[in-house]
């Protein structure tokens, strides 16, 4: 028997490695040939790591696991009633077991010209895009020797979620360091908007004030119960009739599944993903799995689980668990997820989380602690070590002062190893292809 794993993301990954420590065959497919660290992609749009930082060869990953194969390939059509995947050679792969895994794409809500025009922060690709768009606008001021803002250097944030809020506190920082170096005679606005009426919905009251307050007191302008009308190369504008000018336009604003898994056999659920049963595997097509940010998965209470790093990685570990069971001709069983709570970085010496059954708020340096604690775990389920990540992280928080990024350098190398192979092939080809549209109504 062989399971087909379609993503190597942290479900897929996380689902490879389980049956792979029990010498179960997995072919393991994605387009790329790394895994990528989601958490930390607006710190490689920020040029405060490097992308390859983030991004681990898998085969890399899975050196020490004979019964496990890496298949590099685009994938042109999925079939769940057949179990089968499709490659764009004509070549067709067939498994015992199929686990969706696929991963989300960024959902603009049909908003014109948002997909042309805004950066979203889904993929390694999208945050070296960002990096290297923003060294060029500050290359722009630097050569025009302009000294009146036109807003070449200003951001508009779309979201304020985690992905927002985190992505905005980074772009202060960035901007602050920027003026600091003389290089600029302005510094750059950051202006984050969201439809709703607080920052990090998903949040208690308190965490709404503390991440609103830390935002502004470092220089970024909040805007809420704002919708996005349009994107322009130049602004935004706003259903309301104002207008914000920007020529960087980050797109946080909500996500849908995979294109892959619209016409894979089941009708698309909420956020066109693969509706998950308790057990993580489809009604109606035995032997398949869905996982992920693919994936709607019910908790406990039949409510769907958040789209987090944390449901991804052990609803990939549940689904290799189950397919054990099957194997040895025992039921599944329905997933149980362990709540690690929810966090997010607003910038150095501000962070804020919610851990614990009843979901008690901490702020500061225990909020940092807990983000700390939950990304490494994360991380440790795709790399080798998780030494360099910690000792980079605690570096970034201790400091009190934004480290200054030259437009033409490269942030320094964390360096999980030396070895050609643990170099991933990133591409930065047209992001059309990646990031085509989505539209299935207003954005919550």
């Amino acid at each position: 028997m062989t399971v087909l794993v379609l993503g190597g993301g942290l479900a897929g990954v996380a689902c490879a490695h389980t049956l792979g420590d029990e010498g179960v065959d997995v072919l393991l497919v994605d387009r790329n040939d790394y895994h990528q660290f989601q958490p930390l992609l607006y710190q490689v749009a920020t040029a405060q790591l490097p992308v390859q930082d983030i991004a681990r060869p898998h085969r890399t990953i899975f050196r020490e696991y004979p019964s496990v194969e890496v298949v590099t390939a685009n994938v042109d059509e999925v079939s769940l009633a057949e179990r089968t995947l499709r490659l764009a050679d004509g070549q067709t792969l067939a498994g015992s077991h199929l686990v969706m895994a696929a991963g989300a794409r960024p959902n603009f809500f049909g908003v014109p010209g948002a997909a042309q025009h805004a950066f979203p922060l889904y993929s390694v690709a999208d945050a070296e895009r960002l990096r290297i768009h923003l060294q060029e606008q500050l290359q722009g001021v630097a050569a025009s020797g302009s000294t009146e803002n036109d807003g070449m250097l200003d951001v508009v944030v779309v979201g304020g979620g985690p992905t927002g809020v985190e992505t905005t506190g980074a772009l202060v920082e960035l901007m602050a360091a920027w003026a600091k170096t003389g290089r600029t005679p302005y510094r750059g606005q950051v202006t984050l908007v969201d439809r709703g009426t607080a920052l990090l919905g998903a949040f208690n009251k308190k965490a709404h004030g503390y991440s609103h307050a830390k935002l502004t007191k470092h220089g970024a302008t909040v805007k809420l119960e704002a919708g996005v009308a349009s994107v322009h190369p130049d602004r935004v504008e706003f259903e309301d009739g104002t207008s914000i000018r920007a020529r960087t336009v980050v797109w946080g604003g909500g996500e849908s599944g995979a294109a892959i898994a619209q016409d894979a056999g089941p009708p698309a659920g909420r956020g066109g993903r693969i509706d998950a049963q308790p057990d993580l595997t489809v009604a109606g097509f035995p032997g398949v799995y869905a996982v992920g940010d693919v994936a709607n998965i019910p908790d406990r209470d039949g409510a769907t689980l958040p789209q987090l790093g944390s449901v991804a990685q052990q609803s990939g570990f549940w689904a290799a668990e189950n397919i054990l069971r099957e194997l040895r001709g025992e039921p599944t069983k329905p997933f149980s997820y362990k709540d690690k709570g929810i966090m997010a970085m607003i910038g150095r010496n501000a962070a804020v989380a919610e851990v614990g059954k009843h979901r008690h708020e901490v702020e500061g340096p225990i909020a940092f602690a807990a983000w700390l604690g939950v990304h490494a775990s994360l991380l440790s389920g795709a790399h080798s070590k998780t030494d360099a990540f910690l000792t980079w992280a605690w570096d970034y928080f201790d400091r009190d002062h934004a480290a200054t990024v030259e437009a033409s350098a490269a942030p320094k190398r964390i360096a999980w190893g030396d070895r050609e192979a643990d170099v991933p092939h990133i591409s930065l080809d047209d992001r059309s292809s990646d990031h085509p549209d989505v539209r299935e109504g207003a954005p919550t």
